[in-house]
């Protein structure tokens, strides 16, 4: 008999090692998984009492012993209606000594079995809560990163989706968010940015991309310690995935060049990032506040004779000299386009007469 106490005292204190095991390794809360396993216990009482309402179940946080409690009101001895809610007062003054009529008190009514049925409640609700718990920690550290580039290892290919890796869980790199033209080999590490993350009873869906307008953003922010530390802002940013990206940078420091330190000596912070887009061509401008110097900046690399701009129209007319009308419109209008998305306005571009 002793032996088999001992054996029982050992798994409740093995029940708590392995919470505590788990509570390090996963960070999952050992009272949330024991908090659990009460309620799950609470409700198989219901099934052998027909009712929980006055039982208590508790676990002890250090040792792991099991205790059922039912509250029970003290009636006159004849007024006994239901034992399981009930105590006479004569059985409760023996008991409990000094109580009266319509006082409650608290009685231990642990099963013999209560031991194995809490085990396997225990395993049970262990189980579910760390998927749970997994679930809720993996939403989290993805919504923490929702509109930062993270990096990913494609897996594979499904249809003409990407099937990305992040760690812990999948995403779908969506043909839509794809740069046109691009393609990529499995164990490839690539940079996404991160659209949106919601959660899901299988986890966390994440929404990446490849072409929204702040990847490309997000990479001048890393790569370039000016826009890191504040030095320099970036104020608009137009793109066109897989082709043409303009951008407007400004500082409120005079001895800083917001253009040179996007740009990077010999050209070395823009062109890693030309290399993360695979070549798609970037524009760095100076922002103005004057509608018209930053459209003029806009149009670079053309050069520009005037531009008359109405900011309440929010429209511009641009006049070029002959040779530069096809650089400021650009390929199939791209130049315009582009500077038209950067700036907000709306820009007629005219040549000399």
């Amino acid at each position: 008999m002793a032996a088999r106490k001992k054996a029982t005292v050992n798994d409740r204190t093995e029940l708590i090692e392995a919470l505590d095991a788990i509570e390090k390794e996963k960070q999952i809360s050992k009272d949330i998984i024991l908090e659990a396993v009460e309620n799950s216990l609470l409700a198989a009482c219901k099934n052998q009492y027909g009712k929980s309402e006055n039982i208590r179940v508790n676990i002890d946080r250090e040792t792991g012993a099991v205790g059922v409690y039912a509250e029970l009101e003290v009636v006159e001895d004849d007024m006994i209606e239901d034992d399981v809610t009930q105590m006479g007062l004569s059985e409760a003054n023996l008991k409990f000594g000094n109580v009266a009529v319509g006082d409650t008190v608290e009685v231990e009514v642990t099963p013999k079995n209560f031991g194995r049925i809490a085990a396997q409640k225990a395993k049970q609700v262990v189980v579910q809560k760390i998927r749970e718990e997994e679930r809720k920690v993996l939403y989290i550290q993805f919504l923490e990163k929702e509109r930062e580039v993270i990096t990913g290892v494609v897996q594979r290919y499904s249809g003409r989706n990407v099937c990305i890796h992040l760690g812990k869980v999948d995403a779908i790199l969506m043909e839509s968010e794809q740069v046109p033209g691009e393609h990529f080999k499995p164990t490839e590490h690539i940079k996404l940015y991160v659209v949106e993350v919601k959660d899901t009873p299988k986890g966390p869906r994440i929404t990446v991309s490849r072409t929204h307008p702040e990847f490309v953003k997000r990479l001048f922010e890393e790569e370039v310690t000016e826009i890191q530390d504040g030095t320099v802002e970036i104020r608009s940013i137009a793109r066109e995935a897989g082709s043409r990206t303009k951008i407007a940078v400004s500082t409120q420091n005079p001895n800083v060049d917001a253009v040179g330190s996007c740009v990077g000596m010999n050209g070395s912070r823009v062109n890693a990032i030309v290399e993360e887009l695979r070549g798609e061509k970037i524009d760095i401008i100076d922002w103005s506040d004057s509608p018209e110097v930053l459209i003029e900046n806009a149009l670079s690399p053309a050069t520009v004779t005037s531009v008359e701009a109405d900011e309440e129209e929010k429209t511009a007319r641009v006049i070029v000299p002959e040779n530069q009308l096809s650089l400021a419109i650009g390929k199939e209008g791209q130049n315009a386009r582009l500077a038209a998305k950067l700036t907000g306005f709306k820009i007629d571009i005219k040549c000399e007469a």
